[in-house]
């Protein structure tokens, strides 16, 4: 029996905004060639499936791209929890899923915008970004090191993904730059990066417009990515260039004509908080 599958927009209010993701809410039939195959046939960023309930409660997720399965997916994640929602499968607003990278709890609440969903990541890292990694970014969207924000130096951060985040300090080089989407998928595929590359440009103390490459299926750059902002945040407090608590807001989207908003709350210690709205555009 084919399972129900739900198209989510995920970190927007609009159907044709954010970030599209498939849900899977009952996918225990499924094996991983089967959960591969909707992932691939589907073509989003990323599709989630809920394949089980642990006896402590939590919902076993997981993430598959049209290529390969990822360890953790932020806007897949806050669109299973609002479908879940929409369901009437929430229990006083809290859910805890059991990923592939460990527990990740959401807390789901509505405001004037509609039913927003807030998840907690892992305890993030960041540490340096190899010179050779830099290079070889720079070169595939052809940057200089030049245009690069010097407050803000290139660092690898892991909020539930591995993500390389450069911030760009020339708005112009950051709207115009562009990319072999074939040959950014082959310095991930050899790197072994399996979610996005994070080009950021700092538009206020507390707001980041960001382009995230993510070369799969018909995808070039993903329009809203819940574990980079995660990650962003995780860098952001791990370089004291915020005072926690504190909250940033990333735009992204704009250069794939899906336009979204997520919010990114930065505690002094532990996982990064990040909310988004998400909306059903049909099953």
């Amino acid at each position: 029996m084919v399972p129900e599958i739900l198209r989510y927009a995920a970190f927007t209010t609009r159907a044709d905004g954010g970030n599209p993701a498939g849900v899977v809410l009952d996918a225990s039939a499924l094996d991983d060639a089967s959960m591969q195959r909707i992932a691939t046939d589907l073509d989003f960023a990323e599709t989630s499936f809920i394949t089980g309930v642990r006896a402590d409660g939590a919902l076993m997720i997981r993430y598959f791209s049209p290529i390969a399965e990822v360890p953790f997916c932020g806007h897949a994640t806050v669109a299973t929890a609002i479908a879940l929602a929409d369901a009437g499968r929430v229990d006083a607003g809290e859910i805890r899923f059991a990923t592939p990278v460990g527990i990740v709890e959401i807390r789901v609440s509505t405001n004037a915008g509609g039913t927003l969903a807030s998840f907690t990541s892992i305890d993030p890292s960041v540490s340096a970004l190899p010179a050779g990694d830099l290079a070889a970014i720079l070169a595939e969207i052809g940057l200089e090191p030049a245009v690069l924000d010097t407050d803000l130096p290139p660092r690898m951060s892991n909020a539930g993904n591995p993500h390389p985040i450069i911030v760009v300090a020339d708005p112009t080089s950051f709207d115009e730059f562009t990319f072999d989407a074939t040959r950014v998928r082959a310095l991930m595929d050899e790197r072994s990066w399996p979610a996005t590359i994070t080009i950021a440009h700092r538009l206020a103390p507390d707001r980041f417009a960001a382009r995230n490459l993510f070369p799969v299926g018909r995808i070039t750059e993903d329009p809203a990515t819940g574990s980079a902002a995660a990650s962003l945040g995780a860098y952001l407090r791990a370089l004291e260039a915020v005072t926690p608590p504190a909250r940033i807001v990333i735009e992204q989207g704009a250069h794939v004509g899906r336009s979204g908003e997520l919010t990114v709350d930065i505690p002094a210690s532990g996982g990064i908080v990040v909310t988004g709205h998400a909306v059903l555009i049909g099953e």
